[in-house]
């Protein structure tokens, strides 16, 4: 009897799959209409966006095509962190707001997001696209290893739970040991964190005498919040025994869910009946075309509360040309390779910290663990790359380490034009995550 109340339940709640094959007419006509009510909504109810709009010269009543997009004015995460607390949103905190969420604010103030009840629902909708991609559904127990509270990981994956009907383990993130514990006793079949905490509790349950791969019923991972390598990824697939797919979000769009790879691993289908994706030139914001990367920028469709004209996300990435074989017909991003803003600047040339993780990860000897050390030496800045080795490798050998280093040196020369310092350590001598892996350490203002 609890199994099919659950089924039913589970049916009641889940979302439209059928949305993800729309006709590209259908779905244009959807955009449309969609985005003429967020301009309004934006116009009407927000006094940023009012004097935005009237100084280029643009009012509602133009938009009459989706290109008209274009001549919407940008928003910025410094426009967001200026209106703080409550200067973006479209109705009044106190007025059916159910839910805030922000980012940290550590590099000034934060960034503030308010959600409907409708909101949240569009939301956990999205987010259950990625758990039917990797198998689940009212059937699976959801593991949340995101953390909860004002990031928007955690509750987003919970929301994607409740949508898709499936029984969800909150657990958070952190006491790695327990999360192995309560995956394998409960039965957990699809498992939501980021990539590096989900290496981490991969690496912990082996060395708790597990086999996950075997021993544990999990069978799918939805992984976000950070760059992760393909090296990476089958290193968790083979670990877990799981089909990984990537999941992309930010806070000030909407959280997790914005856009998630299929089981076919070509590229993350964006929600397209939420949110229009540009692809821009960073330095001229012109369009570029399908298959050029650029700064991806969204504006949001469906958002009631908080929502965005063409934010510039400062995240680099392409569309995909084609269709997929999955038969979806939502135009798909490629991973993000970066940020314009965590860009590392070495000796005049530009390079971003998931391009030096991408060479490294080619080397069978080193693990998907690393840091940059970024230190300043008299006027130049000075970049330190610590590897890991895998424990097999034989850290007695010094001609050994001496030519590991060597040979990454030369292959980040080769394929980056970068000169870096590298140094191979021991294996669990990088600190480990339970979040977001920190991956670089600038210490040239310390």
């Amino acid at each position: 009897m609890e199994d099919q109340t659950k089924t039913q339940i589970g049916a009641e709640r889940f979302f439209q799959p059928e949305i993800e094959k729309i006709a590209a007419d259908d779905l244009a006509k959807l955009q449309l209409e969609r985005l003429k009510q967020t301009v309004a909504n934006c116009y009407e109810n927000i006094p940023f966006y009012r004097q935005s709009m009237d100084a280029v010269g643009i009012s509602p009543a133009d938009i009459t095509s989706l290109d008209d997009v274009r001549n919407l004015p940008f928003t910025t995460k410094q426009d967001m962190r200026d209106a703080y607390p409550f200067g973006l949103f479209a109705i009044d905190v106190h007025d059916n707001v159910q839910r805030l969420h922000a980012s940290s604010g550590t590099t000034g103030n934060a960034t503030v997001c308010g959600y409907t009840q409708r909101d949240i629902d569009n939301w956990g909708d999205c987010f259950a696209r990625g758990i039917a991609q990797v198998g689940g559904g009212s059937e699976s127990i959801l593991q949340v290893a995101y953390g909860y509270g004002l990031f928007t990981g955690g509750l987003g994956a919970h929301e994607g739970g409740i949508r898709s009907g499936a029984t969800i383990l909150p657990m958070s993130s952190g006491n790695t040991k327990r999360q192995v514990q309560m995956m394998k006793d409960f039965g957990v079949d699809i498992l939501a964190c980021t990539p590096s905490y989900a290496l981490l509790i991969a690496d912990t349950a082996i060395e708790m005498g597990y086999n996950p791969a075997t021993d544990f019923k999990v069978s799918g991972a939805i992984l976000g919040a950070e760059p992760w390598s393909e090296n990476m990824r089958q290193e968790i697939e083979a670990k877990l025994g799981v089909v990984a797919v990537d999941i992309y979000g930010l806070s000030e769009v909407m959280g997790p869910g914005v856009s998630c790879e299929c089981r076919y691993h070509d590229g993350l289908h964006v929600a397209e009946d939420h949110f229009i994706i540009e692809i821009l030139d960073p330095d001229t914001l012109k369009p570029l075309p399908d298959g050029e990367w650029g700064e991806v920028v969204f504006t949001t469709l469906t958002k009631e509360c908080t929502p965005l004209l063409r934010y510039r996300t400062r995240d680099i990435s392409r569309i995909i040309p084609g269709t997929c074989q999955c038969g979806r017909t939502l135009r798909r991003m490629d991973r993000i390779t970066g940020r314009t803003d965590d860009m590392l600047i070495i000796r005049g040339v530009n390079v971003f910290p998931s391009q030096i993780q991408q060479v490294i990860s080619s080397f069978d000897e080193v693990t998907s663990y690393y840091q940059i050390v970024l230190t300043r030496e008299g006027q130049l800045d000075h970049v330190l790359l610590k590897v890991e080795t895998v424990p097999e490798f034989d850290f007695d050998e010094i001609r050994k380490i001496e030519a590991l280093q060597q040979r990454i040196v030369a292959e980040l020369k080769s394929n980056l034009q970068v000169s870096v310092e590298v140094k191979v350590v021991e294996p669990k001598s990088i600190e480990r995550s339970e979040g977001k892996a920190k991956r670089v350490h600038d210490l040239r203002a310390i």
